[in-house]
């Protein structure tokens, strides 16, 4: 039996992405028409998976890319919308709007390659961020246990609820890849005997998205 489902959908294509730059909260501009695309694609997915089985909860980071998606799936699912703002990604500092080739060049390979150390001046680490999501994630699993909860996010919040819930990784060596629009799953199930567990349902789903725009 689930309990608890998080449907985790990342934001579409951002002009930062296709830009190549640090798409902070103060330089993020928002989604491309691509990206746009993207995301009404994957609403339409589950607007009939709502249809069916009901989301509780709409939620969407702070950081304008989310707020456009988070828009654009409440639109279709007709749900209301819920700003979150644990739900931002991480603190860029300095690096906010420079071309992330520059961020990696100057700092050693960027956030990943080392991981307890910040990748510009008044930025995270890695790990500090995923602790700190980390630590978000729980709490908002607690406030919505035994609902569905669908949520727009960032492409490190994947990665940091994955993190919880598998366990400390190898954040130099491991990762996930977490394409544009694709959705993951996360379900707390209890068996007969009544023993809980998650499970990931499944990750980096983009069947929805369909063949690249022009």
């Amino acid at each position: 039996m689930i309990e608890t489902e998080l449907v985790l959908l990342r934001h579409g294509q951002a002009q930062c992405n296709r830009d190549g730059v640090v798409g902070g909260p103060l330089t993020c501009t928002g989604l491309t028409d691509q990206g746009t695309i993207q995301v009404e694609r994957a609403a339409r997915r589950l607007a009939a998976e709502h249809a069916e089985r009901p989301f509780d909860v709409l939620l969407a980071g702070p950081r304008l890319r989310l707020r456009q998606t988070g828009q654009l799936l409440a639109d279709s699912l007709n749900l209301p919308l819920t700003i979150e703002p644990v739900l931002d990604g991480p603190v860029h500092g300095a690096a906010d709007g420079h071309p992330w080739r520059t961020v990696k060049d100057q700092h050693g390979g960027g956030p990943h390659a080392h991981p307890d150390q910040p990748w510009a001046e008044g930025s995270d680490t890695w790990n500090g961020y995923l602790h700190r999501a980390g630590l978000a994630f729980d709490q908002l699993i607690e406030q919505h246990r035994g609902t569905r909860v669908l949520l727009a996010v960032h492409g490190e919040s994947v990665q940091a609820l994955h993190t919880l819930l598998l366990g400390p990784i190898d954040q130099a060596a491991v990762g996930f890849t977490v394409d544009h629009a694709s959705l993951t799953r996360w379900q707390h199930h209890r068996n007969t005997r009544g023993q809980r567990r998650w499970l990931l349902e499944r990750h980096n789903d983009t069947a929805h998205v369909g063949e690249p725009q022009p």
